[in-house]
């Protein structure tokens, strides 16, 4: 059975990857479910952009932290659209907490926000996906964090490790139904969450990146519509770095450190 998607639900779409990401697939001709936080006005500009591909968008907040509602949410914008052919996890925050300032509370938090309200959105769509019989693409934002340790991150790394492994088990779980399971774990990217506004803001120049730069959201948007469409039929189970080739410079840049400026502490 040609998987052939009409709907997608993106969560945290109000900017950034997010937006990115709506747009994308509103592009390739999907109706898109819009999530918000904190931003309706930025979840609304999100909305404009997909009505000017084409397409029809639904906007609901989410608050990933209220774990009891987060089923709800999936099952409100899966009703307004028609269904959901494509999950898209985006909503995701740091804490930039120190590991021997962390308090448990902040760490619990970190972990609803990225993992545990993940967890409950990504297994309402699936279940939505089975009950279909159509089958189906999740498909987790994570981070180079996934994979590899950043100082002063302690929570939003193991919230990230967790999110890659959820991916992977459940692409095992999910293939029977026809549904696929990926990571997309993006490096540095230009957006509001790393101080840098506006729909595609200007890259950074990043010596320690191979390519010289920081991302573009919609670059890692058109690696999340490749793993959305039916082309990806034959891809599950794996994590797309869209990163510049940053992971690969573990022992480079480690040896070419100059001072001790990253073990300083910050505190958020």
């Amino acid at each position: 059975m040609e998987f052939l998607p009409r709907t997608a639900i993106v969560t945290g779409s109000d900017s950034g990857i997010g937006r990115a990401t709506a747009v994308a697939l509103a592009q390739a001709g999907l109706d898109v479910g819009v999530t918000w936080h904190s931003d309706e006005a930025g979840a609304r500009h999100t909305a404009d952009q997909v009505a000017a591909a084409g397409q029809r968008a639904v906007i609901v907040r989410l608050d990933t932290t209220d774990i009891p509602r987060c089923a709800a949410v999936i099952d409100e914008l899966a009703d307004q659209l028609g269904g959901v052919d494509v999950f898209v996890n985006n909503a995701g925050a740091g804490d930039g907490r120190g590991f021997l300032d962390l308090e448990y509370r902040t760490w619990a938090s970190t972990m609803d926000i990225n993992l545990n309200g993940a967890f409950i959105c990504i297994q309402a769509a699936a279940r939505r996906m089975v009950a279909a019989g159509r089958g189906g693409r999740i498909i987790a934002v994570t981070s180079v964090h996934e994979s590899q340790p950043k100082v002063h991150a302690a929570a939003y790394v193991a919230a990230k490790h967790g999110l890659g492994g959820l991916i992977k088990t459940i692409a095992l779980e999910l293939a029977e139904f026809g549904i696929t399971a990926n990571s997309v774990a993006p490096g540095a990217i230009s957006t509001p969450m790393s101080g840098k506004e506006g729909d595609d803001p200007q890259p950074a120049i990043n010596p320690g990146i191979p390519l010289g730069r920081s991302g573009r959201a919609r670059e890692v948007a058109a690696v999340v519509a490749f793993l959305a469409s039916p082309a990806s039929a034959y891809v599950t189970g794996a994590s797309w770095a869209v990163d510049g080739g940053m992971l690969q410079m573990g022992p480079m840049a480690g040896a070419h450190l100059e001072d001790d400026a990253w073990r300083e502490r910050h505190h958020g």
